[in-house]
């Protein structure tokens, strides 16, 4: 099983990646239902995004209707798949 990158300093940018642990909101609200490949995948990308985006600043919480969204979308995704 890999572990989550969390790092309990939620809050994504404009662009809707998380300052926290550099996962856009895709891969923060699928990573329970995720394979071990796709995590593996996403590990690999946050050392880049970091370097990229630096200390950038967590400009905003994702909501609870916003988390509800791209969990339906996901879903809806997997599901035509």
């Amino acid at each position: 099983m890999i572990q989550s990158p969390c790092v309990a300093k939620c809050g994504v940018n404009e662009d809707d990646i998380c300052m926290g642990c550099y996962r856009n909101i895709d891969e923060i609200v699928g990573w329970s239902k995720a394979d071990n490949a796709f995590k593996a995948e996403v590990w690999k990308q946050i050392p880049a995004r970091k370097a990229a985006l630096g200390k950038g600043e967590n400009s905003q919480k994702i909501s609870r209707d916003k988390w509800q969204e791209v969990e339906a979308r996901l879903e809806s995704d997997t599901a035509e798949a």
